[in-house]
């Protein structure tokens, strides 16, 4: 029987479709809600659950304060103030279109071109995967997705839209990439119970694995959905985080090599939010080669433009080639020694972690620190971790994950003393854990895990003059 509440407000308001009420985002909430301090409250919840890219804002800063002229709210900039104030044309301003195709580019290392008239904004990435959810599925209608995929997917894509995601199931046996057969595994299960399939949506680089798709794996998912006639949708909004071999490889680089890809089905979304550590600024990025979605999408957009003020100050910054050459350059250096900081303090535990070269966090293998290997016992563990640990991480049930055990930690969204205080309370878990193993079996663990042979002790390679720990790339942050 319907609440008095159900009956007065759409299925919308009153569903559970948002997917709050997952351990993703109630680790978010016990943060919010105790947050760790170094002075004021040291014994606080240290966040590692959030993808946030601040190892590199110093610069950014820096170009601010350098180019006061780029905001209409300086003295400098305040001549533009009435031009940009008024209303402006929903496809947004040419300078800042232009500017983003060409840094997109420069992603890529200039090896394609991206027409600025094929961008459409949105409201984040968020926004702009959910505008081309509605251009290219109904309700009812699936994308497939390979495992682990990010949570905010369940939200983003289905949630108002009422299409489905379909899980492509990928496990550890050859570090979660799909296979051909995963792919048709789930496209038939999708036919067998009446659900069309309308595309594939691909995460390069991978949240939560911080590992990048290969032209090997770029071309199956292309000549899958040439086979099945269906999109290909490649959220790209990871590509500048790349800081190891091997490098990011765009879908769009795959289909100019391809003339035989019908272009009308492949889609990249993108954001300047983990590229440039602007999440604040809410700039979502759809580019499709598809005329008829970019015309449907640019209508949509409406509903969640980008600020022409902050189009404005993006537009300057994204031109200035001095500038994106030497972020992209020190950006890629502070992420690579901060995560080597973390997962060497992970190895030194005998805690492994999947390797990887791009993205704000790692894939941690929690599998032998479990009671049994159940999804039960992840979440056992996780309530440990955030309760009595005092670290939001996130479990991989959240992410769909096919084997419990599994972990995405979150590194750059703090500075390097937080994250030797959280190293140190990782430790304590694993040490307290090895005491109490012997009452237990562990789990079976996998190979090709990133862990050191080298048995120094944790403390050690925390203060050696050659850790990552202590690099100056790390330091230098405001």
């Amino acid at each position: 029987m319907l609440t008095n509440q159900e009956q007065l407000l759409s299925k919308i308001a009153s569903n559970d479709g948002h997917g709050e009420n997952s351990a993703f985002f109630d680790g978010w909430k016990a943060y919010d809600s105790d947050p760790y301090h170094p002075t004021q409250n040291p014994n606080g919840v240290i966040q590692m659950g959030l993808a946030e890219n601040q190892l590199s804002m110093d610069l950014v800063e820096e170009w601010v304060r350098n180019n006061p002229q780029a905001s209409i709210c300086t003295p400098k900039g305040a001549s533009q103030f009435k031009d940009i104030a008024i209303y402006q044309d929903y496809h947004g301003l040419p300078e800042f279109r232009n500017a983003v195709a060409r840094f997109m580019e420069k992603v890529r290392g200039n090896r394609v071109r991206f027409d600025p008239d094929r961008i459409v904004m949105s409201g984040g990435a968020t926004g702009a995967q959910e505008t081309l959810a509605f251009c290219l599925a109904d309700p009812g209608e699936a994308l497939l997705v390979p495992t682990p995929y990010y949570p905010g997917n369940d939200r983003d894509l289905t949630w108002r839209t009422g299409i489905e995601l379909i899980p492509v199931v990928c496990d550890s046996s050859n570090d979660f990439k799909f296979t051909r057969d995963a792919l048709e595994t789930a496209f038939n299960k999708a036919q067998e119970s009446n659900t069309k399939v309308k595309g594939l949506l691909l995460n390069n680089p991978s949240n939560p694995l911080g590992t990048v798709l290969d032209r090997e794996a770029l071309s199956m998912a292309i000549n899958f959905i040439n086979d099945k006639n269906i999109h290909l949708i490649c959220d790209e909004i990871y590509s500048a985080t790349v800081f190891d071999e091997p490098g990011f490889i765009s879908i769009a680089e795959i289909l100019q090599e391809s003339p035989q890809t019908n272009p009308e089905l492949i889609h990249i979304i993108y954001s300047l939010s983990k590229d440039l550590g602007f999440p604040g600024f809410r700039v979502g990025i759809l580019y499709s080669y598809n005329d008829a979605v970019v015309s449907c999408a640019r209508k949509m957009s409406s509903f969640g433009l980008v600020s022409t003020q902050t189009q404005l100050l993006l537009a300057s910054m994204l031109s200035d080639e001095e500038f994106l050459e030497k972020f992209l350059a020190e950006s890629a250096a502070r992420l690579c020694a901060r995560r080597s900081m973390l997962c060497q303090g992970l190895a030194q535990m005998g805690v492994g972690s999947l390797k990887g070269s791009a993205g704000l966090y790692c894939w941690m293998d929690l599998r032998r620190l479990l009671k049994a290997a159940t999804f039960e016992a992840e979440m056992e563990l996780w309530r440990v971790i955030v309760n009595d640990v005092r670290i939001n991480v996130s479990p991989g049930a959240s992410f769909h994950c096919s084997e419990p055990g599994w972990f995405r930690v979150c590194f750059a969204n703090m500075d390097d003393e937080t994250m030797r205080v959280a190293l140190g309370r990782i430790s304590k878990l694993v040490m307290q854990s090895n005491k109490n193993s012997e009452s237990r079996k562990p789990c079976r663990r996998r190979s090709k895990l990133e862990i050191s042979l080298s048995f120094r002790r944790l403390d050690e390679i925390m203060m050696s003059p050659h850790s990552p720990m202590t690099s100056p790339l790390v330091r230098a942050r405001t």
